[in-house]
């Protein structure tokens, strides 16, 4: 593989480090070329590390002219661009070199010239404007992707990347005393060193540092400060230091080459950035143990997992910091604890080979990418359900689909119909448009090869009968323009309207070509409907394949509610419905019964928070125990480790009782909806009333069953598995369409 690299030849720090570690690591088994637009110390460091380094001063049109006739006589597959002169070259060669465009996005590029007017509105506009032509887009850590895709860049064109470091140990060449002496840092054997490596610029933010040490050093009076780095607030920085009584116990060494040496003399790292991608003050720090404290910015909560790998603050927060400053320096087993925790992560997942492979992946990527556009007219799958809701349920069923498409075809082109396209944008890193933007998803139905209407019970006229009118339009609208169609994992019913049932049935049998039914009932439905010309399969939900969190993040989630991580817990899963309000009393009595007699402290976890949360309001406010609510939307992964944690769940919602069956829990169903008992006797559960028969006593009584059963999975382990097998039958089907003829 031969890739060009373009870059102005001015850069430094983390971006520096980027390129120089990713081109040195690559040019280990492919032919990776650099091109600076000036001579100076960044072309002669490449030089000196042996990377192939060409250097072009010549005006726009002439270095244009030079590049092109290069590229194509030496035949480079790939032009990778880095900074805004790159992206402004790689913009133009673009159309004449037929070669695919790809820039690495190492900063916000709207705060790269914060406090440089003159530039931001030149190379600034230019930068951003070049952007939007190249083809692909690298951004340094997931949250940098999240960032472009909130300003409209399309998802299947980004890809995230992190810094990778060398994590082999590099031996000190002075002890942390020497180095005090030397930068000019009053501290002894008793002192905790804080430290911070990073310009002296705006965005970082040094003044909340050195407001948070001035208030943690009046409590912690050994601590000391050592800020490394130049920029053009050291002077206000050192000021402020004087101004807030602290300059005597705050060193200003200036900028530092030897940022080994620094990271093995300070005991807490610390970055206070407003905006950041992945910075290499991370790793470099954690690569020496340290324990860490960070802004929440950019992709710091990647590595950073507050409470398991360090501390997090919201920027700008000093009184935040300051407490994480005192609570390290006092407890050293603290620090050692979250520094050890901190390497282990990033040596094993932020590595320069992690980076090297995942460049390689990304090259791959685009290459197979553009030789599939020019041989395939119709491609790529237009998916519809009711997704974008912050509904678990419905956003794991996505999930779940988009895994199986992925694992089968990790190129294919993806659209989603999505009521809040720009949150299933990031959550899902899809292409998604408005679910009822007709003038945006009927010609794309004119380009791909299958429309799926995915998973969940759709096909139902209990909520709307305009939803079961829309999704039926849709079946028949792709079905004229060309696709084949299939429904996904789907629940039937109930549709009451004899009008709607022949209406559904004509167009199943008019405009699909198979479906796949998440139980056996949703199949006699469509029986009973006449539904006979579409291959009928019974698979299941698709969410049974779906994993969970990490541990640490699990256990990161339930500090967020002052919870113990491995606590014994009974999760109500509740929701708005008719006559909910008069069995709230019930609900509540049956928390403090589950608490009283077994111990378990209730937690409410609502699949969709907008409509749960009024329901598990009316149970909270009558108790008189302790209780834990989470409030806000989570991830699949997230949502099914939380339920992992639980010793017993009783739900109103099907995802609760999917989810937390999956992990083994003992279940009892509230049936408000025949799709519940479904589920429920898949897997051989017994546990299950109707709302309208909540009592006191009937709850009390069900939860003496499901408490008897903690700790023995294995009643749900066997059926759990064979859902796992029929779940393929999703997987099969859709497979069968995408590789049919068209």
């Amino acid at each position: 593989m031969k890739i060009i690299h373009l870059i102005s030849g001015g850069d430094s720090g983390g971006a520096k480090t980027h390129v120089f570690n990713l081109l040195r690591t690559l040019n280990q088994t492919e032919r990776a070329v650099m091109v600076c637009f000036r001579e100076g110390p960044f072309a002669q460091e490449a030089r000196a590390l042996h990377i192939p380094t060409i250097v072009i001063e010549k005006s726009i049109p002439k270095t244009y002219q030079i590049l092109k006739e290069m590229i194509i006589k030496e035949g480079f597959e790939i032009i990778h661009c880095h900074g805004s002169r790159g992206n402004m070259m790689g913009a133009l060669l673009k159309r004449a070199c037929k070669i695919p465009v790809v820039t690495t996005v190492h900063s916000d590029y709207r705060l790269d010239y914060m406090g440089r007017p003159l530039h931001k509105v030149t190379y600034g506009v230019i930068n951003s404007i070049a952007l939007r032509y190249l083809d692909y887009r690298i951004g340094v850590s997931d949250a940098m992707v999240d960032l472009l895709i909130s300003r409209g860049f399309q998802p299947s064109h980004l890809f995230p990347i992190y810094n990778g470091l060398d994590f082999t140990p590099t031996p000190s060449k002075m002890t942390p005393a020497e180095y005090w002496r030397t930068v000019g840092l009053s501290a002894d054997e008793h002192s905790v060193v804080v430290g911070i490596a990073a310009r002296l610029s705006p965005v970082k933010d040094i003044a909340t540092l050195i407001h948070a040490f001035a208030k943690a050093v009046s409590k912690a009076p050994n601590l000391r400060l050592l800020v490394a780095g130049d920029g053009e607030l050291k002077e206000n920085l050192v000021s402020l230091a004087q101004e807030l009584g602290v300059s005597q116990w705050v060193c200003f060494p200036g900028w530092i080459s030897d940022m080994t040496t620094f990271y093995q003399s300070i005991h807490i790292n610390t970055l206070t950035s407003l905006s950041e991608t992945f910075p290499y003050a991370l790793t470099e720090g954690a690569r020496e143990h340290l324990p860490t404290v960070a802004s929440r910015v950019g992709g710091v909560p990647y590595l950073i997992e507050h409470g398991s790998t360090g501390y997090l603050f919201e920027p700008g927060d000093s009184g935040a910091l300051a407490e994480h400053l005192v609570a390290l320096t006092q407890n050293p087993a603290l620090r050692k604890q979250l520094g050890d925790a901190l390497y282990e992560k990033a040596s094993r997942d932020f590595s320069l080979e992690a980076t090297r492979v995942r460049q390689l992946s990304i090259y791959n990527t685009i290459l197979r990418r553009t030789a599939r556009k020019k041989s395939l007219p119709r491609d790529g799958i237009l998916l519809c359900g009711a997704y974008g809701r912050e509904n678990a349920g419905d956003d794991a069923i996505l999930d779940a689909i988009l895994l199986e498409l992925r694992s089968i075809d990790p190129d294919l082109p993806i659209v989603v119909l999505s009521r809040r396209p720009k949150l299933t944008q990031r959550a899902c890193r899809v292409n998604s448009v408005y679910t009822f933007s007709f003038h945006k998803f009927l010609p794309q139905m004119k380009k791909c090869k299958l429309y799926l209407n995915g998973g969940g019970s759709l096909i139902q006229d209990v909520t709307s009968h305009r939803s079961l009118w829309f999704y039926l339009f849709t079946l028949r609208a792709a079905k004229k323009r060309g696709c084949l169609v299939m429904m996904y994992g789907c629940g039937i019913g109930p549709i009451h309207s004899p009008h709607n049932q022949q209406k559904a049935a004509y167009y199943i049998n008019s405009y699909v070509d198979c479906i796949t039914l998440r139980d056996p009932h949703s199949l006699q439905e469509l029986k009973e409907m006449h539904v006979t010309r579409p291959e009928m399969i019974v698979s299941a939900d698709p969410t049974v394949v779906l994993s969970p969190s990490s541990p640490a993040r699990i256990d990161t989630l339930f500090s967020q509610i002052d919870l113990p991580p491995r606590g014994k817990y009974i999760c109500f899963s509740l929701r708005k419905w008719s006559g909910f309000s008069e069995k709230a009393p019930f609900f509540a009595k049956a928390a403090e019964y589950a608490y009283y007699k077994y111990g378990l402290t209730p937690v409410f976890l609502p699949i969709e928070p907008r409509v749960d949360l009024p329901a598990t309001r009316q149970v909270t406010s009558l108790l008189r125990i302790p209780y834990a609510v989470w409030e806000q939307p989570f991830s699949s992964s997230d949502i099914i480790g939380l339920f992992s944690r639980m010793q017993v769940v009783l739900s109103m919602r099907l995802h609760a009782l999917v989810f937390a069956a999956g992990r083994g829990v003992p279940l009892i169903g509230v049936s408000y909806d025949q799709k519940v008992n479904a589920f429920l006797s898949s897997v051989g559960q017994d546990l299950c009333f109707h709302l309208e028969d909540a009592t006191t006593e009937s709850l009390s009584h069900l939860i003496d069953i499901a408490a008897s059963r903690i700790g023995n999975t294995e009643f749900l382990q066997d059926a759990v598995s064979k859902l796992i097998q029929l779940e393929m039958e999703n997987h099969l089907a859709v497979k069968r369409l995408l590789l049919s003829q068209p």
